[in-house]
């Protein structure tokens, strides 16, 4: 338990230093183009970790199904109740936005996938056993600078604490969000003989942040189940890219709720683009909120888990 609030506080540390780092406006589009190509690194160093794994292949069957499972589950319950929130208090749109479903893109995903078994192939081609760092230490370290990142972006990102919380309806969609995926990883528990309750919990806490959950899971639980935790969360982005832009029209919070934590980053530029700059705002307060509660709820179940 000890260890994993270490993590926590590995995590959180350069995630509130972000927040007071005096960065002039002019370098914060630098900030963002070293967030997406240390999340490559990061993910190409997942994979190099997941080649020293014995014996990964006859495990390759169970990542996937319960990648499928987690991820039926999670997103599944993220989508029906936000849809529910959606038909019982519709977003007032001020400007009806054209349908805008031709854009769409699965290059981001597909090359994030493709750095995790790039990883995998250099790890099984290259001998990495006399190596002076560790990979899991490696990965830690460029974890706690992703972070930080993180936090420098979230705070320069023009959205106050009262503008996140004024915000009724992204508060609102959090904690539906919230209590709706955690219930799907208590299902997905009492679903799996050989999963425990907080472990559930953990597994779908990442909200689509897999350079995290990849790790603190993995730390946990072994690489096994880091590996489905990964997967899971790359899935749903993945998925968000492609359905954001068939929903956000009719169901606005349902589509912005797919994202999960992306809806700060990766899917912004898609939700803008398909449901207008009025979506924005509440994308904003939404991906604001879940990306600070995901670290530290991965966290807190893993520990008691």
């Amino acid at each position: 338990m000890l260890d994993n609030f270490l993590t926590l506080f590995l995590i959180l540390t350069p995630l509130v230093v972000g927040f007071f780092v005096p960065l002039p406006k002019k370098y914060v589009p630098y900030i963002d183009v070293c967030l997406g190509k240390i999340v490559f690194v990061i993910l190409f160093f997942i994979g190099l970790s997941l080649s020293q794994v014995q014996n990964l292949g006859s495990q390759v069957g169970f990542i996937l199904s319960n990648v499928l499972l987690l991820a039926v589950l999670s997103m599944g319950a993220g989508l029906l109740s936000l849809w529910w929130f959606d038909k019982q208090y519709p977003y007032e749109r001020q400007i009806q936005h054209g349908d805008n479903t031709a854009n769409i893109s699965v290059t981001g995903s597909a090359v994030q996938l493709g750095c995790v078994v790039l990883g995998m192939l250099v790890g099984y081609a290259v001998p990495l056993q006399n190596l002076p760092i560790g990979i899991d230490s490696v990965i830690k370290g460029l974890l706690m600078v992703l972070i930080l990142l993180v936090g420098i972006s979230l705070s320069h990102a023009g959205m106050t604490l009262k503008q996140v919380l004024i915000n009724k309806r992204g508060v609102q969609m959090s904690v539906i969000f919230f209590v709706s995926v955690s219930l799907s990883g208590v299902l997905f528990a009492l679903l799996k003989s050989d999963v425990g309750i907080m472990q559930g919990l953990a597994m779908v806490s990442g909200y689509g942040w897999y350079s995290l959950s990849g790790i603190v899971i993995t730390d946990a639980y072994g690489v096994v189940w880091g590996s489905v935790a990964l997967f899971n969360d790359l899935l749903r982005e993945f998925m968000a890219v492609i359905f954001i832009p068939f929903l956000i029209k009719r169901y606005p919070s349902t589509a912005v709720g797919l994202g999960g934590v992306t809806t700060m980053d990766f899917t912004l530029p898609i939700i803008q683009s398909s449901g207008g700059n009025e979506i924005v705002p509440l994308a904003m307060s939404f991906g604001f909120i879940i990306n600070i509660i995901s670290p530290v709820l991965m966290v807190v179940f893993s520990s008691f888990g």
